[in-house]
């Protein structure tokens, strides 16, 4: 990247006096700079910076205009998109229909696991360098709301540098486009170290520049350990820290250089099984998988106290849940989103129905760099499980290390996050709960679930139009996953951020900064 480093300091160097860094701070890294490879969201935060979609969400997470200026359905299954004219590529090549259609071939490869995206479109038809049609298999509700994660790359750009092809994260895979990006967002990424340091610099030729902040440079920099990355905030070293420890939350309040703004992340953190294997891997049980039995799972559910884990752990900074998906998505609603309360006894009970009365042995994947407390949830479920003795025997690894094992199908029982990038309950149901089988349906569903029923209402609520009837599908299919256990919900996640006093950021319920409409006092 060596021309595009010294662009960058040139263009640095070119800036006015309001010109402002923003050195911004988390706990763990992007995993490839590749925007149609990984759906995790550190890395689609720091990607949005560098790439766009068709759409974007606005303040209140409403589809608003972005790589496209306006749409029109001509009918259910047809809309035509007017693309915006004049948007140049951070090489100043001109974004145009062709690269539009370029990108959704490319999600739509299966080494990738964004396709979730792209649901429902059958093809992408150019009409004009400016115009396209996408062609729906069925009419599709969620349509504008995915596509700001649709981001578009340049045609000419991949086919110059051979990277036609998604990057295959699962399989170690390394490309040049999983170490370089290019896209027509508010920044260039210049530089990248994995698990050290991103810089980016500001677009000049962004085509929304009249809205845009004063950040002009960006250093985000992955911090694993918390008294570290608290500590680079109180000496000066950072401006922004978007993964704060809950202990020391109530610290930060009282430094008068800082401020602390909080609200709840649209993120469910839970506990996945495997229910297809036939036998778990790595357990002491042979030749059969307890975890296909109902009756394991609800002890195992039964027998966490989320409140424990919200007031001892979390320090408050949690939602004990029951559902798959947080408040702030559609289809949560505080009447179905009440976890049963510990029982040990009952837990031991259906145990010993189910034939394991006397435990058994199994491996429990954590990360330990990704979200809030997330080893100590882990080991604080594993004493919890103890109780019936259930020995989780817990591997806890990087976010990169512990990805790669699950997607892999190697994890029998692991931990796991998921935002609802959409706000919409679909998002989650379709992507890792409904029986995978090719594209966007079941393709994060690396815990081999499989509901007849499930599947029956995801693909309903995928086409229905009639609101009132689809948000009864997407109630039904969470409260079935809830009833049936087929994950353990533990808590939603709250997600405090503490910057600067001269910074002003909107908190963001996606844990998502928009660096671009961030200032710098």
């Amino acid at each position: 990247m060596k021309t595009s480093l010294l662009f960058a300091v040139a263009l640095l160097a070119s800036t006015c006096a309001s010109a402002a860094p923003l050195r911004w701070a988390a706990q763990n890294d992007v995993l490839t700079l590749d925007p149609h490879s990984q759906n995790h969201s550190t890395t689609t935060s720091l990607m949005a910076h560098a790439y766009e979609g068709l759409t974007r969400l606005d303040a209140k997470y409403e589809p608003e205009p972005c790589l496209a200026t306006k749409w029109t359905m001509l009918s259910p299954t047809l809309w035509r998109f007017e693309l915006r004219k004049g948007v140049k590529f951070h090489d100043g090549s001109p974004f145009t229909a062709d690269d539009v259609v370029f990108s959704h071939g490319r999600v739509m490869q299966p080494q990738g696991n964004m396709q979730i995206y792209v649901t429902g479109i059958k093809e992408v038809k150019k009409i004009d360098s400016h115009t396209i049609d996408l062609v729906l298999s069925a009419p599709t509700p969620l349509l504008l709301r995915n596509l700001p994660n649709f981001r578009i790359m340049s045609k000419s750009w991949a086919e110059k540098n051979k990277a036609q092809n998604t990057q295959d994260y699962k399989a170690k895979e390394d490309s040049y486009a999983s170490r370089n990006a290019m896209g027509t967002g508010p920044y260039k990424i210049v530089s990248w170290q994995p698990d050290q340091k991103m810089s980016m610099v500001a677009n000049e030729d962004w085509w929304d520049l009249k809205n845009r902040g004063n950040v002009t440079e960006i250093s985000y920099l992955p911090i694993k350990s918390d008294s570290t990355r608290v500590a680079a905030l109180l000496a000066g070293d950072v401006d922004l820290l978007t993964d704060l420890p809950t202990q020391d939350v109530a610290k930060l309040r009282t430094d008068a250089r800082l401020k602390v703004i909080e609200g709840a992340e649209n993120r469910t953190i839970f506990i996945a099984m495997d229910l297809g294997s036939d036998e778990l891997r790595g357990a002491s049980v042979k030749g059969k998988n307890p975890f296909k039995d109902k009756r394991v799972r609800e002890a195992l559910s039964i027998a966490i106290d989320r409140e424990a884990i919200k007031r001892t752990i979390m320090r408050g900074h949690s939602i004990p849940a029951a559902l798959m998906v947080p408040p702030s998505v559609n289809g949560n609603t505080p009447d179905i989103d009440t976890p049963a309360k510990p029982d040990l006894a009952r837990a031991k009970a259906l145990l010993t129905e189910a034939g394991y009365g006397s435990g058994f042995e199994v491996p429990f994947h954590c990360p330990n760099n990704r979200y809030v407390n997330d080893e100590e949830t882990c080991v604080a479920v594993v004493s919890m499980w103890a109780k019936l003795d259930i020995k989780a025997r817990l591997i806890a690894a990087p976010w990169s290390q512990h990805t790669q094992t699950y997607q892999r199908g190697e994890a029998a029982l692991y931990l796991l996050g998921w935002g609802v990038a959409t706000f919409d309950g679909q998002y989650t149901l379709q992507d890792i709960i409904r029986t995978r089988t090719t594209g966007p349906d079941g393709h994060s569903n690396f815990s081999k679930v499989s509901d007849a029923r499930i599947d029956q209402l995801v693909d309903a609520m995928k086409v229905e139009t009639d609101v009132a009837k689809r948000n009864a599908q997407i109630r039904e299919a969470l409260l079935r996953v809830r009833d049936e256990v087929l994950f353990i919900p533990l808590h939603h996640q709250m997600r405090p951020w503490a910057m600067r006093a001269n910074i002003e950021a909107p908190h963001r319920a996606n844990d998502s900064p928009l660096s671009w409409r961030t200032y710098v006092k």
